[in-house]
């Protein structure tokens, strides 16, 4: 009746997580708002992006398809197949990187950490390999800027069509903003210690 599977009822009662009564013909009942409260409180602190469907692919499919309709922002300098597929490769890493991060919210400090780091090494390698390719910092910041648009754009559209709160919908926004403001200040940082180099 409300989205729980009747094991796991019993299993919460069994642990001392919900309150049930026994009826006298040995059925266990539970109060509705007790357990919609519970599976409130669940989901609030769940994966906020795996909740909504979202999963790294699915951004790397929103990816493609922006990059269809925009053939400008994938102008990546790349004189090769080998070193598109470097840039294509990375792409998706720094996608599940920034879904990770998103997914571990703020129970998990660890794992936002972890997936942070990672985000930042994919970044600093990206930076290096623009200026490596004679690309200008306004070109290089302008392709980390077209390329966060269509992270943005797929997560505020998966909130809408999922009918996400506003308040965690803006709250996961604002996280995804963040981080990808802070990469984007590491990327200028590296490009210009790169070049300086």
């Amino acid at each position: 009746m409300v989205g729980v599977d009747p094991d796991t009822l019993r299993r919460w009662a069994d642990e001392g997580r919900i309150e049930a009564y026994v009826t006298p013909g040995g059925h266990r009942r539970f109060d509705r708002e007790t357990i919609e409260a519970l599976v409130s409180a669940r989901r609030a602190g769940s994966r906020p992006l795996a909740s909504l469907g979202a999963s790294p692919e699915r951004l790397t499919r929103a990816y493609r398809r922006s990059y269809v309709a925009d053939p400008l922002a994938r102008d990546v300098p790349a004189d090769d197949e080998h070193a598109r597929e470097h840039y294509r490769r990375d792409g998706r890493l720094l996608v599940a990187a920034l879904v990770a991060h998103l997914d571990a919210g703020v129970h998990d400090a660890v794992e936002r950490d972890r997936s942070e780091a990672d985000a930042t090494a994919l970044v600093d390698d990206l930076a290096r390999r623009l200026a490596a390719s004679g690309t200008s910092l306004t070109e290089a910041v302008g392709l980390f800027v077209a390329a966060r648009r269509p992270f943005l754009d797929e997560l505020t559209g998966l909130g809408r069509r999922r009918a996400l709160d506003a308040s965690r919908l803006a709250a996961l926004y604002q996280d995804a903003s963040g981080l990808l403001d802070r990469l984007l200040l590491r990327l200028i940082a590296t490009y210009q210690e790169a070049v300086r180099a």
